[in-house]
């Protein structure tokens, strides 16, 4: 997202934009009123939980305190307070919350799970059957779409390489640029063991119809179930979404969920959430070593992270319609003022007719030959901004393949510039932006 900073300099009031996609807290000297508060907190909150992991880890170098067992009670009792904010936040049980590292790892682990349980759930059924598995000798099919974070697309290509899963890639929408649930049931096959959609894309901020696609797969597990075939799993990743728009586990339907902090105002790191993790959704741990996370994830906890992150999920939990709205306000007023002064030249590539969207993002090609995304950026004077997903920045003049997967044109797509709106976002800001992209483009059209 980006948030504006100000420096005041001799002769004039200079603004610097930055573009904090990836980051939890903006790299700002004087940041908005809602961020500032936001980073008051978790500094109050993280000293002392900083002061504690030092305190924990010294006494289990030998060091003496007067109680050497309060503080590691008290690190646990953070702990066990994170993940029942995690839990409030997303409408699910703590005891369904597993702590990561990231996005990445969560959603690594989804799919080394679902592939190791296919594997063994039927080496199982065929030692004791009888009659053979109708999936006896197939690789497990997961299903995802063309769309995804390459931390769903990555793994998936490096299975499919190794030859120890296939995979479909839905296409999307190129009307409403959404993976629709009639296209992923129809990808459906004896052998498929998961279908993985992001719950809102990163670039488009177009969010998919989890809920539906979840119900169709549990209709459609009563019926495979009948005939002697796997269930299929449901995971999305939902990264982006979380603390723009209330995220629900009930109401999404989904076995696993990937919770990202640094999309929320949280410190880097992430979480995990397994619907009934061990009793009814199954989940293999990629890591062995000290038993951390009931062995799921072993490793010693950060507590000072998940501390930050129980925190911001907190501030999630109590605050997100006004988040939501406040964001969406000021991404409609920035929609509206670059139509005002690009007119016909604006092309919005996130606007999908009857397609509910992220309230914060904003993903607009100012049209004509001179006025690549990259090169209008490069004459911006007070923004800093991204052309598409920041991590993948290395990308150059290559448009986004997502947006020509939503049926973007490619001219148009090497156009793309994104922007994102933050809680302490103003109007006011907007209007400097905007100024500031109309001068850039009047110079790269001077000079051409």
């Amino acid at each position: 997202m980006w948030l504006l900073s100000h420096y005041q300099r001799p002769s004039s009031f200079y603004l610097k934009a930055f573009s904090i996609f990836n980051m939890h807290l903006p790299l700002v000297v004087k940041m908005a009123p809602a961020v500032q508060a936001i980073t008051v907190i978790l500094s109050k909150l993280f000293h002392p939980f900083i002061l504690l992991s030092w305190r924990v880890g010294s006494e289990a170098d030998g060091h003496s305190f007067p109680s050497p067992v309060a503080p590691g009670r008290k690190a646990k009792e953070i702990i066990n307070a994170a993940r029942e904010n995690l839990a409030k936040m997303i409408g699910g049980r703590p005891q369904d919350m597993i702590f990561t590292s990231g996005g990445t790892e969560s959603n690594n682990l989804v799919i080394h799970s679902v592939v190791k349980h296919f594997h063994k759930i039927h080496a199982a059924v065929g030692d004791t059957a009888e009659h053979p598995s109708p999936v006896e000798g197939a690789l497990p099919h997961i299903i995802t779409c063309t769309v995804e974070h390459d931390s769903i697309r990555l793994p998936l290509e490096h299975l499919v390489e190794e030859q120890v899963a296939e995979v479909t890639f839905v296409p999307v929408s190129k009307v409403n640029g959404q993976a629709e649930a009639e296209d992923i049931l129809a990808a459906v096959r004896p052998a498929t063991c998961l279908v993985t959609i992001m719950l809102a894309n990163n670039e488009t901020g177009v969010i998919m119809p989890v809920p539906e696609i979840s119900r169709r797969v549990r209709a459609l597990n009563q019926q495979r179930a009948a005939g002697g075939l796997p269930g299929v799993l449901v995971h999305t990743d939902a990264a982006q979404a979380l603390g723009k728009r209330r995220v629900d586990v009930r109401d999404l339907g989904v076995d696993f969920l990937t919770i990202v902090g640094h999309k929320f105002y949280g410190p880097r790191i992430g979480a995990l959430y397994i619907r009934g993790l061990g009793e009814l959704t199954p989940l293999y741990p990629m890591l062995f070593g000290g038993g951390q996370e009931r062995n799921f994830r072993p490793g010693t906890e950060n507590t000072p992270m998940i501390a930050g992150l129980g925190k911001a999920a907190e501030l999630v939990a109590e605050n997100c319609e006004a988040y939501e709205a406040h964001m969406r306000d000021v991404r409609d007023y920035l929609e509206e003022r670059l139509a005002a002064e690009f007119g016909k030249r604006i092309h919005l590539n996130s606007q999908f007719p009857g397609t509910e969207r992220l309230p914060n993002t904003c993903n607009f090609s100012i049209l004509g030959p001179q006025l690549q995304g990259r090169l209008v950026l490069a004459q911006c004077r007070t923004l800093l901004a991204s052309m598409g997903a920041a991590c993948h920045s290395d990308h150059g003049d290559r448009p986004s393949p997502v947006l020509l997967s939503c049926g973007v044109p490619l001219d148009v797509a090497r156009n793309a510039i994104r922007l994102s709106v933050g809680r302490g976002t103003t109007r006011a800001e907007v209007d400097l932006v905007v100024q500031d992209l109309k001068q850039a483009v009047a110079r790269l059209e001077g000079q051409a």
